[in-house]
């Protein structure tokens, strides 16, 4: 594929779209993008994706240069839709992503399409379920929200390893990290190397973070 087919396709869809290449650059910006970000072609083209969307999710901001979809593209891994509130002159509103992998002529590195459609209604009332429930039930944050909601986080696509999980998993339940060396049989050292991997591909700052958007997203 041609870059300016792609660009083809960009415009094609009234829903607000654009695309990005390989290094998270904006290639494409259409009329629908436009209208959602109030942002027009010339002040998106060349610049960051995460800058213009600053997306955050549940658990936090996940617009950064290499977020979950960065890496599951440059991975050729496919992507699931996801929901994520962006910045619109209305306010903050949610919408739901759909990605698309595309090669373009002779790149190394995938690009990626994104299709974005509103939701906010939805998801708001979706969250103000989710709350109620913690409120007037014993059921915890995750209970409450596997209750009402099918997964729609951007970090379904994160590949962890075995023991990346398994370390995760022991996180959550709150061991420390000599007992987690201790329970693997390996060094403190391991233990917290695997841990900046998990960071890293989470896309997030604090161990506590980490296994927010794990839980979120179902992988633990």
């Amino acid at each position: 594929m041609l870059l300016r087919e792609l660009k083809g396709i960009v415009e094609s869809t009234m829903d607000a779209a654009f695309a990005v290449n390989g290094g998270g650059v904006i290639v494409a910006w259409n009329a629908g993008a436009e209208k959602l970000f109030n942002k027009t072609a010339a002040e998106t083209l060349g610049q960051p994706c995460n800058q213009i969307l600053q997306g955050v999710d549940e658990c936090g901001p996940v617009c950064s240069t290499d977020c979950h979809i960065t890496q599951a593209i440059r991975c050729h891994h496919p992507v699931s839709n996801f929901d994520l509130q962006v910045p619109t002159p209305q306010g903050p509103q949610w919408c739901n992503v759909s990605t698309l992998r595309l090669q373009v002529a002779a790149d190394a590195v995938p690009y990626a399409l994104h299709i974005i459609r509103r939701i906010d209604t939805r998801k708001r009332l979706e969250l103000l379920v989710r709350d109620f429930l913690i409120a007037e039930t014993k059921l915890s944050p995750v209970e409450a929200h596997d209750l009402i909601a099918t997964t729609r986080s951007s970090a379904r696509v994160v590949e962890l390893t075995d023991r990346e999980l398994e370390i995760l998993k022991l996180l959550a339940k709150g061991t420390a990290t000599g007992a987690i060396a201790e329970q693997l049989h390996i060094s403190r050292t391991t233990v917290n190397n695997h841990v900046q991997h998990i960071l890293t591909k989470l896309n997030a700052h604090t161990r506590l973070e980490a296994i927010r958007r794990a839980e979120h997203a179902g992988l633990i």
